[in-house]
């Protein structure tokens, strides 16, 4: 590689000042440390969303980020693309984006069912839900524009991190509104009603 470089006219001259071997077992220890990352923070979004909102929402909320984990892992399996240290940096950023589309129409369920308290909860999640379609639609538009600028003009490593915040971005809106809101009305259904029943 020096060799190469010093037959350049830009790499003339160039010292070589280090090089860097990291091994298998350095690279079990960041994977472990990668899964360990978003295991904690898949723990804490239960935590937060139980005490912010209701008990009900939090397993919803979890569901739609691993949902969007999956589905990004599952992505770069299917082109068979090496999952890298950005890649797992991509992965805990989309948490946060799937976490923070999610809240916001955690939100708007919440003040609408203190609202429309007679209303039955499926109905109320459905109105919250187009209320806040145009903001998650143009959110995650003015995202993927970002970032797939990143994809284009980006270098080596830096594309696999957007590339893997593109799929996140769209599996994350879909999800949102797809996966977390229905989770919740299903465990309302499935568990809270019958409580209040007896």
């Amino acid at each position: 590689v020096m060799d190469g470089l010093r037959e350049t006219d830009y790499g003339k001259g160039a010292v070589k000042m280090r090089s860097e071997w990291v091994g298998p077992k350095v690279g079990q220890q960041l994977r472990v440390a990668g899964v360990s990352s978003i295991v904690y923070a898949l723990l804490f979004i239960m935590l937060y969303i139980a005490v912010r909102f209701d008990l009900r929402f939090a397993p919803g909320a979890v569901v739609a980020v691993l949902h969007d984990i999956a589905i990004t892992f599952g992505f770069f399996v299917a082109i068979q693309h090496e999952v890298s240290l950005p890649i797992v940096a991509a992965l805990l950023t989309i948490v946060g984006y799937s976490l923070n589309d999610t809240i916001v129409v955690f939100d708007r369920i919440r003040e609408n069912f203190q609202k429309l308290r007679e209303r039955e909860l499926s109905l109320v999640v459905n109105q919250s839900i187009n209320e806040t379609l145009s903001r998650t639609l143009l959110t995650s538009l003015t995202t993927l524009v970002t970032v797939g600028s990143i994809y284009i003009l980006g270098g080596g490593l830096i594309k696999d991190f957007a590339l893997a915040l593109i799929v996140g971005v769209v599996v994350g809106t879909y999800s949102s509104i797809f996966v977390a809101s229905p989770v919740v009305v299903f465990l309302d259904r499935r568990f809270f009603r019958k409580q209040a029943q007896a």
